[in-house]
């Protein structure tokens, strides 16, 4: 086989293995300083209309991830006083899995004359995204997740986030710690067609 098809071959792989893990299966060992560099400056190559840079990443780890937990956790008990002790303790606990969280944040610029803030949005979306990819290029895992904290402004305002800004999600990366099975996949012809005008 050529270089050029093997090359083919291990991108098609690439792909049609692409998967999240779930943040509890994740775990350290967690990326190298170079490793770090790497994602960093490759998944801000995304689509970007206007060389806006509509986004911006903040980093979770070591302690400050149990100290972002404690804090929702508190947040969730004001947001429902009757919140389980298992429910608080998952909260409390949820960022402490993978070694690293990154926070996607979209900064919207809703005036802009000649870009949408939804290609704005969908800009962020792919730096998320990327996350995901260039983990798994690095052989690690990543899980990309939303929940109430990503739409609460209270944990906005804990992460510093300006009024033009708002959580994409928090992605967590590590090394897989486990395994499961693989959900099914929609085919490609339940979801394409064709405009005949």
């Amino acid at each position: 086989m050529s270089e050029s098809r093997q090359a083919d071959a291990a991108a098609q792989q690439f792909l049609g293995a692409r998967r999240s893990i779930p943040a509890r299966l994740l775990s350290a060992p967690g990326l190298d300083a170079a490793q770090r560099a790497w994602l960093l400056e490759h998944a801000l190559r995304v689509p970007d209309h206007g060389a806006l840079t509509p986004w911006r990443l903040i980093s979770l780890e070591g302690a400050a991830k149990l100290r972002f937990g404690e804090r929702l956790a508190a947040l969730a008990l004001a947001r429902d006083a009757a919140l389980p002790e298992d429910k608080r303790e998952k909260e409390r606990l949820r960022y402490t899995h993978a070694p690293w969280v990154l926070v996607v944040v979209a900064r919207i610029d809703a005036t802009h004359a000649k870009i949408p803030a939804q290609e704005q949005l969908l800009s962020a979306g792919c730096v998320a995204y990327n996350l995901l990819l260039g983990a798994q290029a690095l052989g690690f895992g990543a899980q990309w997740l939303t929940g109430w904290a990503a739409y609460d402004a209270r944990v906005a305002a804990l992460l510093g986030l300006a009024a033009d800004e708002r959580v994409i999600g928090f992605v967590h990366i590590g090394s897989i710690n486990g395994a499961m099975a693989e959900r099914a996949r929609p085919a490609a012809a339940a979801k394409v067609s064709a405009w005949m005008g």
